[in-house]
C-alpha cells in the first residue's frame, strides 16, 4: 500500500517521529491487551489471608505493588491506557475535524467567512485552558465528556489556523483553475480535491491533540473533576495523593500513572518535532 509505505518512508528518516509513534503503538496495545496482560482486575480489593493487601511492596505477585485499598498497581496502569486511548483519540478526531472544516472554509472562499474564523480563532486561543475546563466541568457534570469537550473547543485554532494558511497556498494552482474550468463546484474542489492535500498536517495536529487530552483528563481527575468510577491514570493521581502516598514514600503507587502521562505528552512532541520538516519545508534546506 502506498500510503503504507510512505508513513513507514517517514519513520525510518525521521527518529523523532519514530520514538513518538512507537509510544503510542505500546499504549494502544496495553489498552487492546488489558484483559490478558493485566494480572488483576483493577477493581478488586486483594486479601492477604483475612487482612486487606494495603500498600504491598513489589514483589513477584505485585510487580508495582498495591494501593491503600488493596488495589493492584500495575493492573490500575494497564487499564488507565484505555481511558487514555479513548478520551485521546476521540479528542483528537473532534479536533482535527473542527480544525480542518474551519481551516478549509476560511482559506477557500475568504471574505467574511475567513474574517469569522479568524476572529473566533483569536477568542479560543485567549481563552485559559485549565480553567476554561473547570468552569465546564463546575456548570455541567464532570467526567470524560467535559474533557473532550474543553480539547476539542479550544484547540481546534492551531489547527484550523495550519490548514487555512496550506488552503490559501492550494487554492492558486493551476490544477484548481483546471477543476473551475471543467465545471467542479467549489464544494467537490474543496472536499475531493483540497482535503486529501492538507489531511497529512491535520493527523498531525490530531496527535499533539492527544497528549493534550491525557493531560487534560489527568488534570480534571486530580482536582476531582473526572469521573471516579473510570480506571484512569488521573483517577490514580488523584487516589494516591488523598491517601498521601508520597509522605508514605509509596513511589511505586504514584510515579508509574504520572510516568504514563509524561509519556503520552512527550509522544505528542516528539512527532511534531519530526514533523518540523512537514509543516516548514525551508527547514529541510537548512
Amino acid at each position: 500500500m502506498p500510503g503504507v509505505r510512505r508513513i513507514a518512508s517517514f519513520l525510518r528518516h525521521e527518529p523523532f517521529a519514530a520514538v513518538g509513534a512507537a509510544i503510542y503503538l505500546v499504549i494502544a496495545l496495553l489498552a487492546l491487551l488489558a484483559d490478558r496482560i493485566a494480572p488483576y482486575d483493577p477493581r478488586a480489593i486483594l486479601r492477604t489471608g483475612s487482612r486487606v493487601a494495603r500498600y504491598l511492596p513489589i514483589s513477584d505477585a505485585h510487580w508495582l505493588g498495591t494501593t491503600s485499598s488493596g488495589r493492584d498497581v500495575l493492573s490500575q496502569v494497564i487499564y488507565g491506557a484505555r481511558a487514555a486511548l479513548a478520551v485521546g483519540l476521540t479528542a483528537a478526531v473532534v479536533v482535527v475535524a473542527v480544525g480542518t472544516l474551519l481551516g478549509l472554509l476560511a482559506g477557500y472562499l475568504g471574505g467574511w467567512v475567513d474574517r469569522v474564523v479568524r476572529w473566533l480563532a483569536d477568542v479560543v486561543l485567549g481563552l485559559p485552558f485549565l480553567p476554561s475546563m473547570l468552569v465546564l466541568a463546575a456548570l455541567t457534570r464532570p467526567g470524560t465528556g467535559v474533557v473532550i469537550a474543553t480539547v476539542a473547543a479550544l484547540l481546534w485554532p492551531n489547527t484550523a489556523r495550519v490548514i487555512r494558511a496550506q488552503v490559501l497556498s492550494l487554492r492558486e494552482r493551476a490544477w484548481v483553475e483546471a477543476a473551475h474550468v471543467t465545471g467542479c463546484s467549489s464544494l467537490r474542489i474543496m472536499f475531493v480535491h483540497i482535503l486529501p492535500q492538507v489531511l497529512p498536517l491535520a493527523a498531525l495536529y490530531g496527535s499533539v491533540a492527544i497528549g493534550w487530552a491525557i493531560l487534560a483528563e489527568a488534570s480534571a481527575s486530580f482536582l476531582g473533576f473526572g469521573d471516579p468510577q473510570t480506571v484512569s491514570w488521573g483517577v490514580m493521581l488523584q487516589d494516591a495523593y488523598a491517601n498521601q502516598a508520597l509522605s508514605r514514600g509509596a513511589w511505586n503507587w504514584f510515579a508509574p500513572p504520572g510516568a504514563a502521562i509524561m509519556a503520552m505528552v512527550l509522544a505528542g512532541f516528539l512527532i511534531s518535532r519530526g514533523s518540523e520538516k512537514l509543516l516548514f519545508p525551508k527547514l529541510a534546506d537548512a
